[in-house]
């Protein structure tokens, strides 16, 4: 039987802020040196052939989800891609993907991978998920890590009775939530696993169980689509199916493992130097040690006679908190949110279909844009009623339309759009296109854009 591989890939980033955002979650940041989604994809090609992956995300992050698959090379088409109408957690998103593979195969064995998780995928991997992919036959089976130490940010599971014929399948006594530092050193002590998100079944054994548990959900869904989404609850897969059947099982997983929930799980993972300091970019230390560093500015970061902090240095933003204090990220991230600053949501590189931009530097009475078109992309036919725009090309050949006349462009020509006037750029090129974008006005939000018609169906 075939393996299909789902990959959830929707889900907002606020804790690991300002690395990540609402609008460009962990799973899709460099954070490591490849994103933890490709990481994801490759471990989805060792049972499952391109064709064979879905992947639920939201429209929020179509473009992400297509960048990091263009960036692997990797063919997977593009109905694969399943977009949410509305986040409404796992069970729904699973049950989703699942009717579109039952369209396709009729019955499938299914394993289901978070994105935003952290695994090393060795041979303890591979062997793991063989013997689930067996027991999916006749049960439900969910992976539990087997604990480094006592972790109170990671829900844990009690494996029973080992499954008669399989030598690291277990029932599952029972699910606990996160637990504080005395419980969990506890857990940790009587052999429970960490609960990992990450589930192994039968098309056939998974419509059983959500008709028996979750009938609502399952009619909605297998009636009426993804226009069920509205009338759906937020329900996990754990808390509507694994904490209610009678057939989950457990297979001991031991690898290294993080949910990366916080900067504190992803020092964790990182490598170290002779100081135990975690370092992306350029460290300068004097007698500084244990810290996390994560600079994406190219900026020299000097730390004199300080230990345990968290510095993460963004172009638009710098966070500087202790280790152990992660938590409270969230309420900075609240501010901005109630100030409607854009900086809780936005990335300082915001990805298009076309390409992307950056903003350099803005005031109340300008925008600075560097912006990359790909090759033979172009942007949407539209005009701004409240700025104007100058054009200076660095890099590539431009296709520029202002009103009713089109020119191109070399690296060095430049071009005025006026007030309200309709324009458009192009790159005809074979080469990435880049311009530096100045704006003009009294206002320059992204709302501030009427499209008069646009290749990728935005309004």
């Amino acid at each position: 039987m075939k393996v299909y591989s789902i990959i959830l890939a929707g889900g907002k980033g606020t804790r690991l802020w300002p690395i990540s955002r609402e609008e460009y979650p962990k799973q899709f940041c460099r954070i490591l040196e490849r994103s933890l989604f490709s990481m994801t994809v490759e471990r989805a090609l060792m049972f499952s052939s391109p064709e064979e992956i879905l992947i639920v995300t939201n429209r929020a992050h179509e473009v992400l989800v297509k960048r990091e698959i263009e960036d692997m090379g990797v063919e997977i088409p593009e109905e694969n891609i399943l977009l949410e109408p509305e986040m409404r957690s796992t069970l729904p998103a699973i049950y989703y993907a699942a009717l579109e593979i039952e369209r396709r195969e009729g019955d499938a064995t299914v394993a289901v991978l978070p994105s935003d998780h952290y695994l090393e995928a060795n041979e303890n991997y591979r062997r793991a998920f063989e013997e689930a992919f067996k027991a999916a036959k006749n049960h439900i089976v969910t992976f539990g890590i087997i604990p480094r130490r006592a972790h109170t940010g990671y829900g844990y599971i009690k494996p029973g009775e080992r499954i008669e014929s399989f030598e690291n399948v277990f029932r599952v006594e029972k699910f606990v939530e996160k637990p504080d530092e005395e419980r969990a050193k506890k857990y940790v002590e009587e052999g429970y696993l960490w609960n990992s998100g990450m589930f192994a079944f039968t098309l056939e054994s998974l419509k059983e169980e959500c008709k028996a548990h979750q009938s609502e959900i399952a009619e909605s869904l297998e009636r009426d689509g993804e226009n069920a989404y509205c009338r759906l609850p937020s329900l996990s897969f754990d808390h509507g199916i694994m904490e209610r059947t009678r057939r989950a099982v457990v297979v001991k997983l031991d690898v290294l493992w993080s949910d990366l929930g916080s900067f504190d799980s992803l020092y964790e993972i990182l490598p170290k130097d002779e100081d135990e300091n975690a370092v992306r970019g350029e460290l300068l230390k004097i007698d500084s040690k244990r810290n996390l560093v994560h600079s994406e500015t190219g900026r020299l970061i000097a730390l004199v006679d300080v230990d345990d902090l968290i510095v993460a240095d963004l172009p638009d933003a710098l966070l500087i908190c202790r280790r152990g204090a992660g938590e409270r990220i969230r309420e900075v991230v609240n501010i901005l949110s109630e100030r409607g600053d854009e900086r809780a949501r936005i990335p300082p590189t915001v990805e298009r279909p076309w390409g992307s931009f950056t903003v350099l530097s803005e005031s109340e009475e300008f925008k600075i844009k560097k912006i990359v078109v790909k090759p033979g992309k172009r942007l949407s036919l539209q005009r701004h009623n409240r700025r104007c725009e100058h054009w200076m090309v660095v890099k590539g050949t431009a296709k520029v339309r202002v009103g009713d006349e089109e020119k191109i462009l070399k690296s060095g020509e430049h071009v005025f759009i006026p007030l309200r006037e309709i324009h458009r750029l192009e790159n005809p090129g074979d080469e990435e296109l880049e311009i530096i974008e100045v704006q003009l006005g009294d206002y320059f939000g992204e709302d501030d854009i009427e499209r008069i018609e646009d290749d990728f169906g935005r309004k």
